[in-house]
């Protein structure tokens, strides 16, 4: 998968102030397996914000505080774990946590935690003393974060070690 430094956020046209990640051609410069990069370039037409009981049938969801729900319905991607993170973009944040890591772009940093926390299965607060609110330097996962409606999120996958995505791919 690509390194988190070919994954550091750019600027998306159109968006002024919004980024997202650049999409890099992989780790030690072979391309990225497909169809990943696809789906994180055309994520806003794979996702859906509504009532969680109108979304059960997504393939990974997100709830929010205000009651709403994101679901992710991509295609399948055999090979690859899926998941999402979504907050309200306009949200406080907690005072407790804007000390202990910033105010700043805070929402896509924490989307971009809270997927690798759950693409790695390890609870937030074991993530946070060893990543705080980054992202794991091995390239174990690609994302991308956007906005979309008044909602910041993060779509995430990672190779679950078998099938296409760990072909060929360093563990």
């Amino acid at each position: 998968m690509p390194p988190p430094s070919d994954l550091r956020p750019v600027p998306i046209p159109g968006r002024i102030g919004r980024t997202g990640p650049a999409l890099s051609s992989g780790a030690g410069g072979g391309a990225a397996p497909r169809p990943v990069p696809g789906l994180l370039v055309a994520a806003e037409r794979h996702l859906r914000i509504g009532a969680p009981a109108d979304l059960a049938d997504a393939v990974t969801r997100s709830h929010l505080d205000d009651g709403r729900c994101v679901g992710w319905y991509g295609p399948s991607t055999p090979g690859w774990r899926v998941a999402i993170d979504a907050e309200r973009a306009d949200a406080p944040v907690p005072p407790a946590l804007a000390r202990r890591f910033g105010a700043g772009d805070f929402w896509a940093r924490w989307t971009q935690a809270e997927c690798c926390c759950k693409l790695a299965d390890v609870p937030v607060a074991a993530w946070w003393r060893r990543h705080g609110l980054g992202t794991p330097a091995d390239g174990s996962a690609v994302w991308r974060t956007l906005w979309l409606a008044d909602l910041v999120l993060t779509v995430g996958f990672a190779s679950n070690g078998r099938g296409a995505a760990a072909n060929g791919r360093p563990r």
